[in-house]
């Protein structure tokens, strides 16, 4: 018989620029059962850069799970998702695209650039916690990320 086990932390990386956005995630995390570490990028250079620890972020850890805003300042989402995908050591994180675009093009594209999620940020509050906790349920307590 299987034992069960506590859910192991997950280090996420959300790139998102938008500050209230980014609060109500942070929140929703913190009341969470399980201690993930969550760490935040405002635009896509520093994504990237987070990404292959460069400069400021040469001592954080890979991320297990990669929330990722399309329209961001710098570089646009969708180029970071790109990188994300083209790079051997990169690409088997996986990306959910967390935006507010609705639009067919954003989706085809995104899973077209090998996205492994798109949800769309609704603008009612407490939609919006609970699309951010259902991410949290699927992707760092149902999927085996390691």
């Amino acid at each position: 018989m299987e034992t069960w086990t506590a859910f192991k932390p997950v280090d996420i990386l959300l790139v998102e620029d938008n500050k209230g956005d980014v609060g109500l995630i942070e929140e929703v995390f913190e009341s969470s059962k399980v201690r993930n570490k969550l760490y935040v990028v405002e635009d896509g250079e520093e994504a990237v850069h987070f990404l292959l620890r460069e400069g400021k972020f040469s001592d954080v850890p890979r991320p297990g799970i990669i929330l990722l805003d399309l329209n961001l300042p710098k570089k646009d989402g969708r180029e970071v998702l790109e990188e994300i995908k083209e790079d051997d050591d990169l690409k088997n994180i996986p990306v959910v695209v967390l935006t507010t675009s609705r639009a067919e093009e954003d989706i085809l594209e995104s899973y077209k650039l090998h996205a492994n999620a798109y949800v769309t940020k609704p603008v009612d509050f407490d939609q919006f916690i609970k699309v951010i906790k259902s991410i949290e349920n699927f992707w760092l307590e149902v999927v085996n990320l390691t």
